[in-house]
């Protein structure tokens, strides 16, 4: 019998070429506004840089400027990241709680002292810091408080076409409930003991809105 040759060796797996890709670009995006949140909070604005914001990142000011064409440009992300920690807003279209507990999770009633801490340090800094660059104010109407109140409308709209709730105005009603619910948690703001003493007030301002706004 004839010996049977011998057996050809593997060809080694190709090596993709590069530094595998550890982070997705949305997830180095959002990691880019953590860090850029929190460094705005700490320096203020004025002081902030790329180069800082890019260090704590722990990447290149390229790597920043490949998503953020400048300093005034992340702001803005910045904001428009953060009214997500204000109002969680888009909600799926089909969520079926309670319009009373889905405002709740609209509005982060239980939100945790820590977090509540960070969004209002960052208001509180940029609030300050708005007598020297007045255009922060624009910034923070334009990226966050304005975009906010047409995903709340929006909301809004939908409860009422899917008649969960019944008003004529849901402009007006929007407001109703930011000026309701967002004034009582502003940066500053000192009239409870604790935490708990300032939801059983945002509770009661809901139920005061259901009161007049719930279908029947």
């Amino acid at each position: 019998m004839e010996n049977a040759p011998p057996d050809t060796p593997e060809k080694p797996a190709e090596r993709s070429r590069g530094r595998p890709k550890i982070y997705s670009d949305e997830q180095r995006r959002q990691t880019i506004l953590d860090e850029a949140r929190r460094t705005f909070t700490e320096e203020g604005f004025r002081r902030t840089t790329i180069a800082k914001v890019a260090a704590r990142c722990k990447i290149s000011k390229q790597t920043i400027y490949e998503s953020f064409e400048s300093k005034v440009d992340l702001f803005k992300a910045v904001v428009g990241d953060h009214r997500r920690m204000m109002l969680d807003l888009p909600r799926p279209a089909d969520e079926d709680a309670p319009v009373d507990i889905v405002i709740e999770r609209i509005f982060r009633i239980d939100i945790d002292e820590e977090m509540d801490a960070e969004r209002d340090s960052f208001l509180s800094i940029i609030f300050a810091e708005s007598k020297e660059v007045p255009e922060l104010f624009d910034f923070i109407r334009d990226e966050g408080a304005d975009p906010s109140r047409r995903d709340l409308v929006d909301w809004l709209k939908n409860q009422i076409e899917r008649g969960r709730l019944k008003i004529d105005n849901p402009e007006s009603g929007a407001r109703m409930l930011m000026d309701m619910l967002l004034g009582p948690t502003g940066p500053g703001r000192r009239d409870w003991a604790t935490l708990e003493d300032r939801r059983r007030h945002l509770r009661w301002c809901i139920d005061f809105f259901m009161a007049s706004a719930a279908a029947r």
